[in-house]
């Protein structure tokens, strides 16, 4: 059984929620890589999305792109990353989630990129700049050896839409919080809390929001709408500036969140 799957049913088991961190691959070095997915891991993620870097991030706000251009200075590569992450397979249990756009992966080499990602022991994966109309060229292949094709919808995603993407998910959907990029203030308001009802009536994946969520009192909140929240830039910020107390107390999230029911 993949590892999202297991991590999702675990928590139904324990009326928990789920806490997914983002980090930029190669922010800091690739050779910090291994232990900051341990770090993550040993404070309370429920799973990591790893971020690929890339020169044109269309959903990426200003934290992330920095971090990316950064990575991308230290020479990172797709290649690399995944021979890291084949690494902490060896020492990391929770679902790892790869996010990339499509471009590294049409560099790669389709086949290649699908053969490596479940070679190295990755669950998941998240492309945000392929649509569903487009998704053949890869999803079925991800399918074959294992690997979740992670789908995204937003708050202008039509309800039609919603429906059609929900149903043809695999390991949870990816519920977009705002009408922008990464980093941007959420507003928790009616209108989001409507967004998020609607997604968990039609989906019968787990429900993840992410996008502008950096504290407690904003995953607490959304956590009563949906399965979990997915955090990127206050990660990203916390790892770049070395603030590992504080990473750490954003981390214990997860206990209360595994309080709620």
């Amino acid at each position: 059984m993949n590892r999202i799957k297991m991590a999702f049913e675990l928590l139904n088991k324990t009326n928990s929620k789920a806490f997914v961190p983002y980090m930029m691959a190669g922010d800091g070095g690739l050779d910090c890589l291994v232990d900051r997915l341990i770090f993550l891991e040993k404070f309370g993620a429920t799973a990591i999305e790893v971020g690929v870097p890339f020169s044109d991030p269309v959903a990426d706000g200003p934290t992330i792109q920095r971090a990316g251009m950064r990575a991308l200075q230290n020479g990172t590569t797709l290649r690399g990353i995944i021979e890291e992450l084949a690494k902490a397979r060896e020492h990391v249990s929770i679902p790892i989630i790869l996010m990339t756009y499509l471009n590294p992966i049409y560099a790669f080499g389709i086949d290649s990129f699908v053969e490596a990602t479940n070679n190295a022991g990755i669950d998941g994966c998240i492309i945000p700049d392929l649509p569903l109309e487009e998704e053949d060229m890869i999803a079925p292949k991800l399918s074959e050896v294992g690997v979740e094709l992670i789908r995204l919808v937003t708050p202008t995603t039509p309800v039609e839409r919603i429906k059609q993407i929900s149903s043809k998910g695999r390991g949870f959907l990816y519920a977009v919080t705002i009408k922008g990029i990464t980093g941007t203030r959420i507003d928790m308001d009616k209108e989001l809390y409507s967004f998020l009802n609607v997604v968990k009536s039609f989906s019968p994946l787990p429900v993840l929001a992410g996008f502008g969520i950096d504290n407690h009192d904003q995953i607490m909140e959304l956590s009563n709408y949906c399965d979990g929240v997915v955090v990127g830039s206050k990660i990203v910020e916390l790892f770049n500036e070395n603030k590992m107390d504080e990473l750490k107390h954003l981390l214990s999230i997860n206990k209360k969140m595994s309080q709620m029911t």
